[in-house]
């Protein structure tokens, strides 16, 4: 995306910074910004006219004029003019997608390495399996036709179980890549022998002179 087809949201403190500068431009630079200092303005302005904007103020025509009329040339900067200010409001960006991490890579590789490998040995025993049912046929002396269909019987059943067992790793390994929660275990705080505990339990001191007998038993009770 260029400066060119770039629109900064015009908000009020932009407003109020622009509108004072405005009958100081030159006449290109004034008939730009007309519109948007208006009484009703857009609710955005084009980057290239802040930037022009910007840019007049650093000449020497446009320190004076800013001195003359007690305007801070630091508040017209590109820095102040965009500080609050949102790019292109009225477009969508998509949202932003991390890179994976090198360990995230090397164990989706992983994955993929064994799925691979996982189907080239179901066809392997698709076909060994059809063809040893082929030649089993033939042991028997069945006729060829006989022969194919059991080939093709025997090699069906082994591709439903393989498919069965790949559908099962698979469903294994995606619940096995999915994030866990975080448990967080309980700690007990370490007491030192010396040390009174956080929560002492109350106990009942009593003066044995002035409580005896039955009184002193039903306290220590």
């Amino acid at each position: 995306m260029s400066t060119t087809d770039v629109n900064i949201s015009l908000e009020p403190h932009l407003l109020s910074t622009l509108r004072p500068v405005y009958p100081l431009l030159p006449q290109e630079l004034a008939r730009q910004l007309e519109r948007y200092v208006a009484a009703s303005p857009p609710a955005t302005i084009p980057y290239q006219i802040l930037l022009g904007l910007s840019q007049w103020t650093r000449t020497g025509e446009g320190q004076k004029a800013l001195k003359s009329n007690d305007l801070d040339a630091q508040s017209y900067s590109m820095i102040a003019l965009l500080a609050g200010t949102t790019t292109s409001p009225e477009r969508k960006f998509g949202s932003y997608a991390p890179p994976k991490d090198p360990e995230e890579i090397e164990a989706q590789r992983a994955k993929e390495r064994k799925a691979i490998t996982a189907l080239l040995n179901a066809l392997l025993s698709i076909g060994c399996v059809g063809f040893a049912a082929w030649w089993a046929g033939g042991r028997t002396g069945w006729t060829p036709e006989w022969r194919a269909l059991f080939a093709l019987f025997a090699a069906l059943v082994v591709a439903v179980a393989e498919a069965g067992l790949f559908m099962i790793w698979n469903f294994r390994a995606s619940s096995s890549d999915a994030p866990r929660p975080k448990t967080r275990s309980a700690r007990h705080k370490k007491v030192d022998p010396g040390q009174a505990p956080a929560n002492p339990v109350p106990q009942v001191i009593t003066d044995a002179n002035e409580k005896t007998g039955p009184e002193l038993l039903r306290l220590r009770k």
